[in-house]
């Protein structure tokens, strides 16, 4: 039910947008973007509030700026000065297990085998950041 788009390859320095289409019940509430990490590990990377405040991690902050489409219901990351430490799968989250997680997303780190536990998930799609 979430579907992200927007990915690619881009060169050090450049920028990419990623979108993720939200079913209306998602929409209104907490929505977040979260990457996968080489170690085996799903980070949080950002995240929006149903009162549309953004969080951001310590890597995003200043780079990254995440925002809702209230017309088209679709969460956006605008992706700046990326590096190729930022290469990865993204996926957009929702519909999470507890509102304290909500504000947690920029903390988050969880074993893939074990995302079932932050909500609901889209099939990702992939960043590659070249030198």
């Amino acid at each position: 039910q979430l579907v992200e788009s927007g990915g690619g390859s881009v060169q050090a320095g450049g920028s990419l947008r990623l979108s993720c289409a939200a079913p209306v019940y998602m929409y209104s509430n907490c929505l977040a973007w979260f990457r996968d990490s080489p170690r085996n590990e799903r980070e949080g990377i950002a995240v929006i509030g149903s009162d549309g405040s953004p969080r951001y991690s310590p890597s995003s902050t200043g780079r990254f700026t995440i925002s809702k489409d209230t017309a088209k219901k679709i969460l956006n990351l605008e992706m700046n000065n990326l590096t190729p430490d930022d290469s990865s799968m993204s996926y957009c989250a929702a519909h999470f297990q507890g509102a304290s997680l909500c504000a947690a997303v920029p903390d988050i780190r969880v074993a893939r085998a074990r995302i079932d536990i932050i909500g609901s998930w889209g099939l990702g799609t992939k960043v590659t950041v070249s030198e």
